[in-house]
């Protein structure tokens, strides 16, 4: 890390919602009145007095009065509510536990809180009681709390002010804290920098008086330039999610510190160039093209993820060649696909879809033509992945023959048969259901060439992409009752937007069509909202390709106490002799090194395990065929 200035500075911390995650005094009340019938409702009361106090709306020696009445608390709950301080130190002020460690001399605590409680939960972050100024408790004959010293300062109205006053610190004095009594020392001229600490509750009137919004320490560490757990604060981070992604994405990704914003629809390459502007982490589902024009324009971009089981819709060669690692979900929607697959299996022989048709026209057409078990009939599945096999097992649990075709070697489950040709599956094959991926070879796949091989009254079910059927064909095939029914998932053209839509399938009574939600559940959109974001997160927290459709795989063991280097680059001779050159001339010893290549491209980690400077960063950047270089921590 660089150094700092010579330039004095003091750091003075609030303790309730800034060193801890919570209220102190809310926390002793869930303690005390644990048995009292009245509980939530005492206790919402005295959250309120706490909002409101802390928003300068009453002040604070009535809203520390009202709540210690309120509260009916002993000297021995102290102890219980300690233990819970000491779990609920916000997250971040625990990962730079060294900060405080090494800068204790500069750091001060000045709360409204109660060093009764304070004390015990900063002494473990090297504060001593002494740079702790706040509040103290009264206690009865029979040690009940039953109110507070009035004379100490900070019992009273505007009292972290004159406290500061008091204290006349040399140097800058920059004052970090959530609330009303923090930001009026900023206005009353006694502190110089006013820090909104925003990781635990975000209130209007603090951020609207604060010269620096703060989510986290590390970004306030990274803005004065100290010794800090990450070297880049994750809030600085900004995550694009788009095409209605499940919202469980949206949360994941912000508790763990990254700034996420959410479109609902998809966008065009024009709006999308423009949208990506500071963007380092785009998340698309399959309608959102992710061209190599948006790629290239796209200067912070890191990462791209498919919220889906498709790459199709992102060019993943301009991704490599820029230094862009891709992900994808390609098993979070199996089940799901494979259960549509299943349902429309057994509506198009059973000509579910035909009698409800019939039905809600007013025709009662009560037949059994057309209208056969699954059991016992040959089901045939083109694309024997993880679709197709767990349709595999499903499909024979019914009581289905199994057949399938790949164009790779793979080992048949249950007593499902491989063959050898697509020929021969759709010769023998009822129903005939494809599961195949996103290939350009895959064009027409299934043209009037295939569709002739098919047994006469068959059906077809496409769930894989809108390309692999020659719709021409397949209309024809319907329409002349060449084949008795399908069902069709995928199209040729989708739009970008929900609206009106047009295919030549449309109005064939023997055809169930859906918009493309074969992955559409809500348990499958939750397993992809919960599995991409941990590839993003593994990523950008640690540098982890594992599961990367794009770029070499690298899986790293868990850092320790070292600082990590990320280095992308083409593949050419000489790049990591170059690397461990730079390395050497500073001086840095390599306590772990990672790389992995493709023809295109490598990449390569480096833990270190002493401080650097900017120039053996500015030096790494320089390498011969560096694409990108970032430092984690």
């Amino acid at each position: 890390m660089s150094t700092i200035g010579t330039k004095k500075r003091n750091y003075i911390f609030d303790f309730d919602s800034t060193l801890t995650r919570v209220e102190a005094l809310d926390v002793l009340a869930e303690i005390t009145l644990a048995n009292n019938p009245k509980r939530q409702e005492i206790i919402d009361g005295i959250v309120a007095i706490t909002n409101k106090g802390i928003d300068g709306d009453i002040s604070f020696p009535e809203s520390l009065e009202n709540r210690i009445k309120l509260l009916n608390a002993n000297k021995s709950d102290l102890k219980l509510l300690i233990q819970e301080l000491q779990k609920k130190v916000s997250k971040s002020i625990e990962s730079n536990r060294d900060f405080f460690e090494a800068y204790s001399d500069d750091i001060y605590v000045i709360s409204a809180g109660f060093k009764e409680f304070i004390d015990p939960i900063v002494a473990t972050y090297n504060i001593p009681s002494e740079r702790v100024f706040a509040n103290t408790f009264e206690f009865d004959e029979k040690d009940v709390i039953v109110g507070f010293d009035r004379s100490n300062v900070l019992s009273t109205h505007n009292g972290k002010i004159q406290c500061l006053k008091d204290l006349n610190l040399e140097g800058e004095i920059q004052v970090i804290g959530d609330g009303y009594s923090d930001y009026v020392t900023r206005e009353a001229g006694v502190a110089d920098k006013f820090f909104a600490y925003t990781e635990n509750v975000t209130r209007d009137k603090t951020i609207a008086n604060a010269d620096h919004i703060t989510p986290n320490l590390d970004e306030f560490l990274y803005i004065n330039d100290l010794p800090r757990k990450i070297s880049y604060p994750k809030n600085r981070i900004k995550i694009l999610l788009l095409e209605n992604i499940h919202s469980d994405a949206f949360t994941k990704l912000s508790e763990d510190g990254f700034t996420v914003e959410t479109v609902s629809s998809s966008l065009s390459e024009e709006e999308l160039i423009e949208k990506l502007k500071g963007v380092h982490v785009l998340g698309v589902r399959s309608k959102t093209q992710v061209t190599k024009n948006v790629i290239e324009a796209a200067d912070k971009l890191m990462v791209v993820s498919a919220f889906c089981i498709g790459t199709k819709q992102i060019d993943l060669e301009a991704c490599k060649e820029n230094g862009i690692v891709v992900f994808n979900a390609p098993y979070s929607n199996t089940r799901s696909v494979v259960e549509l697959a299943i349902g429309e299996i057994i509506m198009l022989m059973r000509s579910v879809f035909l009698r409800s048709t019939e039905l809600h026209q007013g025709q009662w057409n009560k037949t059994a033509q057309g209208s056969r078990e699954v059991r016992g009939k040959k089901l045939g599945i083109v694309g024997y992945g993880n679709i197709g096999k767990q349709l595999s097992i499903l499909a024979e649990g019914l009581g289905m023959d199994v057949y399938y075709f790949d164009v790779e070697d793979k080992l048949a489950l249950g007593n499902a048969t491989k063959l050898n040709s697509l020929e021969e599956l759709l010769q023998i094959s009822d129903v005939v259901t494809l599961h195949i991926d996103d290939n350009a070879a895959n064009k027409n796949f299934i043209g009037a060439k295939e569709i002739a091989l098919m047994k006469d009254g068959a059906h077809l079910v496409n769930l894989s992409r809108g390309f692999v059927v020659d719709i021409e064909a397949l209309v024809s095939a319907l329409k002349s009752r060449k084949l008795a029914g399908a069902a069709v998932d995928v199209y040729p053209e989708e739009p970008r937007k929900n609206g009106e839509f047009y295919t030549e399938l449309k109005g064939l009574d023997n055809v169930i069509l859906t918009p493309h939600v074969g992955g559409s559940t809500e348990e499958a959109q939750r397993d992809i909202a919960d599995f991409v974001p941990n590839k993003i997160m593994a990523y950008i927290n640690a540098g982890n390709t594992v599961d990367s459709v794009n770029f070499p795989n690298i899986r790293l063991p868990k850092h320790n106490n070292a600082h990590r280097f990320l280095h992308i680059h083409k593949n050419i001779p000489g790049v990591m002799a170059k690397i461990n050159e730079v390395l050497a001339k500073f001086q840095l010893n390599i306590t772990g090194q990672y790389l992995s290549t493709d023809e295109k491209v490598g990449y390569v980690i480096t833990d270190v395990d002493k401080q650097y400077n900017q120039e053996v960063i500015a030096e790494l950047k320089k390498v011969s065929g560096t694409i990108k270089f970032r430092v984690l921590y």
